[in-house]
């Protein structure tokens, strides 16, 4: 959410991009051409894998933005348990009523939880839990003037 965090810089920045997918709208396709996307969160399930597989063979440059999609962060401390545990305990041990694994509702997982580069090439990565409003405002800014930013001097460990 640190994106919208931009506040009013966002406004002057939307009329330089046309925003063409994101879970913030309704478009379910992803387009055929995609200059940047900004990729958030780790890969998870097989859905996720199918999702980034797309983006990457439609998208010129694409971002892991965040510490989920840079290196598999809080989802990945699933990962020393199994995915069997995870779902026992999520849907049937700390559950009182109708205690069951759904089958239809949730996306089949993957063994591990796993950071985007492990399954596409990633062209730069934003790190942060999240990262800063300041920093996706100068990332977004050089992309749009055709620059690539030093990421490295805008992020630090835990910020």
């Amino acid at each position: 959410m640190s994106f919208l965090d931009m506040d009013e810089r966002l406004l002057d920045l939307s009329s330089q991009f046309d925003l063409v997918f994101s879970p913030l709208v309704d478009f379910k396709v992803y387009p055929d051409s995609v200059d940047v996307a900004l990729v958030e969160g780790a890969i998870s399930s097989v859905e996720d894998e199918r999702k980034i597989h797309h983006i990457r063979e439609h998208t010129k440059f694409l971002v892991a933005m965040g510490d989920c999609a840079v290196a598999g962060n809080v989802p990945a401390m699933r990962n020393p348990f199994g995915t069997a545990a995870i779902l026992k305990r999520a849907y049937t041990e700390n559950v009182s009523a109708q205690p069951q694994i759904p089958c239809v509702i949730v996306p089949e997982l993957l063994e591990k939880v796993r950071p985007v580069h492990e399954f596409v090439a990633v062209d730069m990565y934003i790190p942060g839990c999240p990262p800063s409003a300041d920093t996706f405002f100068t990332v977004l800014t050089e992309l749009l003037a055709g620059r690539t930013p030093d990421v490295g001097s805008l992020t630090r460990f835990g910020a």
